[in-house]
């Protein structure tokens, strides 16, 4: 994902395909080096996303809240004018449909990660790792 291609991009991921990165931190972080505008979407209540957002310490540019992939996709590329919206999902959903639905392009979170050099694994055992196992919670 990295060089070549324009920096004009809004970059949507999946809450399950973040949940598939071992370290979304550090995902969030490259990302936000060739991506204008990076960000969280999902079916699921917001504190779900916020909650998650908050234990890997990702800082998002918008995420869905209370509404469907659907919705949010099409809120975002309005309010972000980017020449890219790209969704990175899982294929055992419907992320790819929805994408193509709202005008957005779709990658697998397998094929993001392989160009990207992006570890696959579990951020929650990265996470311990990087806290040394401490189970203190970030919530304020």
């Amino acid at each position: 994902m990295q060089g070549g291609g324009s920096t004009d991009m809004t970059l949507a991921f999946e809450l399950a395909a973040l949940k598939r990165l071992a370290d979304p931190e550090a995902v969030f972080a490259d990302a936000r080096t060739w991506s204008e505008y990076v960000g969280v979407v999902s079916d699921k209540p917001t504190y779900v996303v916020t909650n998650f957002t908050r234990k890997n310490r990702i800082r998002q540019d918008f995420f869905s809240g209370p509404r469907g992939k659907s919705e949010s996709l099409e809120n975002v590329k309005r309010q972000f004018e980017t020449d890219r919206h790209v969704l990175i999902g899982t294929t055992d959903g419907d992320a790819a449909a929805v994408a193509d639905e709202v005008g957005w392009e779709f990658l697998p979170v397998e094929q993001a990660a392989e160009a990207a050099e992006w570890a696959l694994g579990d951020p929650e055992s990265t996470r311990k790792q990087r806290e040394g196992d401490d189970d203190r919670d970030d919530w304020p």
